[in-house]
């Protein structure tokens, strides 16, 4: 993928209001590539400005949290979440009735 998807990736990751998440999914539809949900992945695991970009936001369609996350794995994703209010299902499942951000 070219550099300008990784920062329109970016962009909208940014858009994403505190206490609420979006999907890989989701996230590759708005920046105009439906099926690059992976790609959306790719850059967010490439996230030069993770305090700014706030890639914890994003889980996949079942709101599972990444086991790759980038910045300190699986516990460190939740953690984040839940200071933002974000609540779950079970250990690593958003509740995606709450908190999936409507764009």
């Amino acid at each position: 993928m070219e550099r300008g998807f990784f920062a329109k990736v970016y962009d909208t990751v940014r858009k994403i209001p505190l206490g609420k998440v979006a999907t890989y999914g989701q996230i590759a539809r708005l920046v105009g590539k439906p099926l690059a949900a992976r790609q959306v992945g790719w850059a967010l695991h490439s996230n030069p400005t993770p305090y700014v970009t706030p890639c914890h936001r994003v889980v996949n369609r079942e709101g599972k949290l990444s086991g790759a996350f980038a910045f300190g794995g699986l516990q460190a994703q939740r953690y984040l979440l839940e200071n933002e209010g974000v609540t779950f299902v079970d250990e690593e499942t958003v509740d995606l009735q709450k908190h999936l951000w409507e764009a």
